[in-house]
């Protein structure tokens, strides 16, 4: 029998399709022909040597032997600073000019290393490079909406291979931001609780869907996952706004971020995915009602007609077993683009 979950953050119905759920290993994408990348590649645009081909660094962190990440101005933005922050109203049309930011966040040196594959100080250092380009940027005060994200493979949106992500600022917060900071604020109002926090207390108390625990972080497949292993990573300390974040965390969140990759890289045979980095729009910090954390989405699953008309998701995997599955993925202590 199928089973109906509600996601109590998102408030989402997915449907468990228990009968149609396939085993965890069988989410694993097909082996590809393997394609030999080089560390370097002279017509990648983010390779060592090429940093000065159209593009505008807005910030860099070096060490004695040169860039370890680099931010920089997406050469075809999204939303642009110089413009000005106009709305427009027409009867029932609205509009407003594309003031905003657009970055590119260049992860590492190498041509040829994927992000579950870095070291854990390079995962660390592109973690405080998120840091310090949120803060500099909340301070326009223009800007709503701030949001970190990275596509990994062609299926999740990317198109160059050099490890790479993104941040994203918007004048205004979308909708999906909206409403669930409204539902947490429901939450809070009924119960005084932080619906993250409490979410994240019954999921260590179940022990069921936990992937991973550190000292400031735990992992954990949601218990109404919207997609096969979709997994959230959630703070144990309360903070709403990523930003926040200090060093100690960051460390601990390079392991748990790499750790997580790795089991999803060798467990499902590096599938594409996304992840993006929820925080509560800018103008609300500091508040008792919700925290940020990261969501984590392989691509190993289609959505059909099903999910389009009815804004319903169907989940083919148990979350408890895919949880299970990637706790027993074995991370190899040699890597191989070492």
């Amino acid at each position: 029998m199928s089973e109906l979950r509600q996601n109590i953050i998102t408030r989402d119905w997915v449907i468990i399709a228990t009968e149609r759920a396939k085993r965890p290993d069988k989410f694993a994408v097909p082996k590809r022909e393997l394609k030999y990348l080089i560390p370097h590649q002279s017509d990648c645009p983010f390779c060592v040597g090429n940093e000065e081909d159209g593009t505008v660094e807005t910030f860099r962190l070096c060490d004695r032997n040169g860039w370890k990440v680099r931010a920089i101005m997406n050469k075809f933005p999204a939303l642009s600073p110089t413009q000005g922050g106009v709305r427009i109203s027409d009867g029932i049309h609205r509009a407003m000019s594309g003031i905003g930011y657009h970055e590119v966040i260049v992860e590492h040196p190498r041509h040829d290393l994927t992000t579950a594959l870095l070291a854990i100080e390079d995962i660390a250092n592109i973690l405080l490079v998120y840091r310090q380009r949120y803060a500099e940027i909340r301070k326009d005060p223009r800007i709503e909406t701030i949001i970190i994200f990275k596509n990994h493979g062609e299926s999740a949106g990317t198109s160059l291979e050099h490890p790479h992500s993104q941040i994203a600022a918007t004048p205004v917060v979308p909708y999906q931001f909206r409403t669930r900071i409204d539902e947490a604020i429901r939450y809070f109002d009924d119960t005084g609780e932080c619906l993250v926090c409490r979410t994240l207390e019954d999921e260590l108390t179940a022990q069921q869907r936990i992937i991973v625990e550190s000292q400031y972080f735990v992992a954990f497949i949601p218990y109404a996952a919207l997609s096969p292993f979709h997994i959230w990573i959630f703070p144990r300390r309360h903070s709403s706004s990523f930003d926040d974040i200090n060093d100690q965390e960051i460390a601990d969140l390079a392991t748990t971020l790499k750790t997580v990759l790795a089991k999803i890289y060798y467990g499902l045979n590096n599938p594409d995915y996304n992840y993006t980095i929820r925080s509560v729009p800018t103008g609300e910090l500091g508040t008792k009602y919700f925290h940020w954390y990261i969501a984590i989405v392989p691509r190993v699953s289609r959505q059909a007609g099903f999910e389009l008309g009815s804004g319903m998701y169907i989940n083919t995997s148990l979350p408890e077993e895919s949880a299970k599955f990637l706790r027993s993925v074995v991370i190899p202590s040699i890597n191989p683009n070492s």
